[in-house]
């Protein structure tokens, strides 16, 4: 190839490259606004502008179909596992109140308070008490705020949807209040105390009228640093008469359990 047709060649190529890029650009620039090429223009306009729309959808459907505040009455039982648990007899019900409130569909913030009672014999020489407490009756009152999260079921099945499923966290008090029942026994001078508990669990809500009216199940886990939890138990001698040995445990550690069912008026 001689170089005069090599260098029209080139020529013809590189015109038909730039006939090329002219008209991409061209096609480009059509479809540029004018607020594009402003300077300090909002590039981002267009996608806040669809970000505010979807938040406006969002917050009708909200108010249509949402609700706004709740209160609850609820009743179940308290219980303890661990040391504590151990000892402790359970005397139901729990009884307990809340009211909600709802800032979206999936969140809700919470105060209420609950309140339990319990009871343990102990006739053997303990901390604080050189011929045992005796019966003590323990009454538990916790006030506490919470966090509800409603899980998303939207793609999930129809009855799961139904139940509104949430994960609820508490932050509470326990105030433990003891009270001596033995005629023989002191009363120390300072029976009550109390701790700082957290709570996590898992609730479902069945509606009975829509908006309105609901059935609430919960069950609740509580982690509580009660002011009593290092009390010691002296070793218990065995009854030599019936050769049976009560318990003993070296703490009262031991974690609490809540499961309570409520009913509900939402609007």
């Amino acid at each position: 190839m001689s170089k005069d047709r090599f260098f029209k060649y080139f020529l013809l190529t590189l015109l038909s490259l730039s006939l090329s890029s002219l008209a991409f650009a061209q096609v480009n620039f059509n479809n540029i606004d004018d607020d594009d090429l402003n300077i300090g223009g909002d590039i981002f306009s267009d996608f806040n502008e669809d970000l505010e729309d979807k938040q406006m959808m969002e917050d009708e459907r909200f108010f249509k179909y949402g609700r706004f505040f709740s209160f609850m009455l609820y009743t179940g039982l308290t219980s303890f596992d661990g040391n504590r648990g151990a000892i402790y007899n359970d005397d139901p019900p729990t009884f307990g109140l809340a009211v909600h409130y709802f800032s979206d569909f999936q969140s809700s913030w919470g105060l209420g308070f609950a309140v339990s009672q319990h009871n343990y014999f102990i006739n053997n020489p303990t901390q604080g008490f050189t011929d045992g407490p005796g019966l003590v009756e323990v009454t538990m009152l916790r006030p506490y705020i919470s966090y509800r999260y409603y899980i998303d079921t939207s793609d999930l099945g129809t009855a799961l949807t139904y139940s509104n499923p949430y994960i609820v966290t508490r932050m509470e008090y326990w105030y433990v209040t003891n009270k001596y029942l033995t005629d023989s026994v002191a009363e120390p001078t300072d029976p009550d105390g109390g701790g700082i508990g957290i709570g996590i669990g898992l609730g479902l809500e069945f509606p009975i009228r829509l908006k309105e009216s609901y059935l609430n199940l919960e069950f609740l886990v509580h982690n509580v640093a009660f002011a009593d939890k290092n009390t010691t138990l002296l070793d218990v001698n065995t009854d030599s008469d019936t050769q049976a040995t009560d318990i003993t445990v070296p703490d009262l550690s031991g974690n609490a359990f809540t499961l309570t069912v409520g009913y509900v008026w939402s609007w």
